[in-house]
């Protein structure tokens, strides 16, 4: 009964008193470690009184009890209280500056007293603690607040005065410290394996990591960057992309380093909102360090644009001071396009799709005229650039159903895209079988019961033109952006996917081309062979397969091509998430499978050895 209290209340609280620690349990060894640390002393009434004068601001006070301890040494000046508090903390919090500077004549130990002005971001004692530190520090021996017990220490030993700073983000404080020479190494690389790193990462892995996420914390901050860096937007470039690395390989702190990744590209686009004309804007995205700077009326490279595409800074490409330009400049060569009626815009389309072969020759025949310098510019370029592609989808597949594409070669050129897309789809056939002459119908009947053995026609000439060009494009990508940048990007492996292809089914061709003029050289029966009665394994068959798998490649294409529309833009990025996830499901579903049958197949062999003994 005797630990048992009573509240106010008058109802009875049962307190048990701890159970002694068994020796057997480690417990001398548990006490032996709780004493070694330095644990906050009773205070007598005079440390009381001391402290609570430099909490109340009482200067005269506090120097009439400092000087008295300097003549008595009755009072520890650097005591703490119960929550570790010293005066120098005491007074930082209270933001006293008159009573910081009153506590460090006198001497009192500053301990981490600079860190703790830092934290709470008191500027004007941050200039006196580095002054005084000036003077009482000796080349070779660690910093006062490198001297702190790490087990009462408010911060970590891996934290400096210029980190801490940039954890907070305050200029100020970055200026002062970097005006005095303070520098912050970078970082070792997460797959570094010198000495150092080893000898921390095996004395302790925790405070290895939590002091690269420190380090990175402080090279992220914004105000850090603006101050040491020459290139602030190339140093948050590559500084996000970094983070997003580091994400990836340590994905313990994941969400600390992509948060940090977001803070450098918001602080991209901050420094982006500071543009206030197009001509700055202009100088921005062309600035290349090896190159001259940009003038009104040069030609814009936009090579800090493409920079930002390469990190994959997305806010910052989506910004719409950006989007403003590029809309200038994409519609340079027809000003006021997004503007006009839809009729309009539909013509225009519609013309520069139905004349971009004659467009095309006048630009080779004649580069220098005005209508090829229109050609040059951006939005009329893509649409010739689309409408080729969508005439080479379209006639490539009248020779894959069998068409007379020889004889409506002219007429393929001069038709409209709509009228191309129903060629496509065998239109023409039934044109030659409704309207045609018997000399036409009788060709067509005659070649399609004679398949085996044809050259290439026409348009198959023209599908090895555009390949060959294609290929050719993709070379050049490759010797411009280099390797590495073009594996990046996810379409050139569908493009080189459908030149493969191609390519394949070219040679496929031509070894069936060469067996098959053969054998009906030999037999000219074999020409009127059915196609279910050729060998499974025929060259053309193959290649046929193949052209059937270019073709869904290059129809895929298309979506590229869309990916410029505002609504279908955002629909091919959650096309693309989608089937990324399908194919991660799928993944996990095979293997489910895989281990169910596994399972399942040696589940009858065991009821088979049973009925077997």
């Amino acid at each position: 009964m005797g630990n048992e209290k009573k509240d106010p209340g008058g109802v009875g609280v049962q307190i048990e008193s701890p159970s002694p620690v068994p020796s057997s349990c480690g417990g001398s060894a548990a006490f032996n470690m709780i004493t070694n640390i330095n644990l906050p002393v009773p205070l007598s009434l005079e440390e009381k009184k001391f402290l609570l004068a430099v909490e109340r601001g009482d200067l005269a006070s506090v120097k009439r009890i400092l000087q008295r301890a300097h003549r008595k040494r009755n009072v520890n000046v650097n005591c703490v209280d119960s929550l570790g508090r010293g005066a120098l903390t005491l007074a930082i919090e209270n933001e006293n500056l008159e009573m910081v500077e009153l506590l460090v004549i006198m001497n009192v130990e500053t301990k981490d007293a600079l860190l703790l002005a830092i934290n709470a971001e008191f500027v004007e004692a941050v200039e006196l603690l580095l002054e005084h530190e000036e003077l009482i520090h000796k080349d070779g021996d660690p910093y006062s607040w490198q001297r702190v017990d790490i087990n009462t220490a408010m911060f970590t030993p891996d934290v400096t005065p210029l980190m801490l700073a940039a954890h907070k983000n305050n200029y100020e404080i970055l200026k002062i410290l970097l005006d005095r020479g303070a520098t912050l190494p970078m970082p070792h690389d997460v797959k570094c394996g010198c000495e150092e790193c080893i000898r921390r990462s095996s004395e302790d892995s925790l405070r290895h990591s939590l002091a690269r996420v420190n380090e990175y914390r402080a090279l992220a901050s914004p105000s850090l960057i603006a101050l040491s860096s020459q290139d602030p937007l190339l140093t948050a470039f590559q500084l996000s992309w970094e983070l997003r690395n580091l994400a990836f390989a340590e994905q313990e702190c994941k969400s600390q380093y992509l948060e940090l990744r977001h803070q450098c590209q918001n602080f991209a686009v901050e420094l982006l909102d500071q543009s206030r004309s197009s001509q700055e804007l202009a100088i921005i995205l062309n600035y290349d360090p090896n190159s001259p700077p940009y003038m009104d009326g040069d030609h814009m490279k936009l090579t800090r644009l493409e920079l930002a595409i390469d990190y994959k800074q997305k806010k910052f490409v989506a910004h719409p001071n950006i989007q403003q330009l590029l809309a200038a400049m994409w519609y340079e060569g027809v000003p006021g396009f997004r503007r006009k009626s839809a009729v309009d815009k539909i013509c225009i389309i519609v013309r520069t799709a139905v004349l971009f072969p004659i467009y095309c020759m006048l630009y080779m025949i004649a580069p220098s005229c005005e209508t090829s310098k229109f050609m040059r510019k951006p939005f009329m370029k893509f649409l010739i650039h689309a409408s080729s592609y969508l005439f080479f989808l379209c006639k490539y597949r009248q020779r894959h159903r069998g068409t007379l594409c020889k004889y409506h070669l002219p007429a393929v050129f001069l038709c409209p895209t709509v009228l191309l897309i129903l060629v496509s789809q065998r239109a023409e056939v039934q044109v030659v079988l409704l309207f045609g002459t018997e000399s036409m119908k009788r060709a067509l009947q005659e070649e399609l019961a004679r398949q085996r053995g044809n050259g290439p026609t026409y348009l198959e000439c023209l599908v090895v033109i555009y390949v060959m060009g294609f290929i050719w494009e993709e070379t050049q990508e490759i010797f411009k952006e280099g390797i590495r940048s073009y594996l990046r990007n996810m379409w050139n492996f569908i493009d080189f996917s459908r030149n493969f292809l191609y390519c394949c089914v070219a040679l496929l061709r031509v070894i069936a081309y060469i067996q098959q003029t053969s054998q009906i050289s030999a037999d000219p029966s074999t020409a009127y062979i059915a196609r279910e009665h050729w060998d499974d394994f025929d060259p053309q068959l193959i290649a046929e397969g193949l052209f059937a798998a270019a073709n869904i490649f290059s129809a895929l294409k298309l979506v590229h091509l869309f990916s410029i529309n505002p609504h279908l833009g955002p629909l091919q990025i959650s096309l693309g998430r989608m089937v990324i996830d399908i194919v991660k499901f799928f993944f996990i579903y095979s293997l489910v499978l895989f281990a169910f049958a596994c399972g399942l197949n040696q589940l009858l062999w065991y009821f088979a050895d049973l009925e077997k003994s």
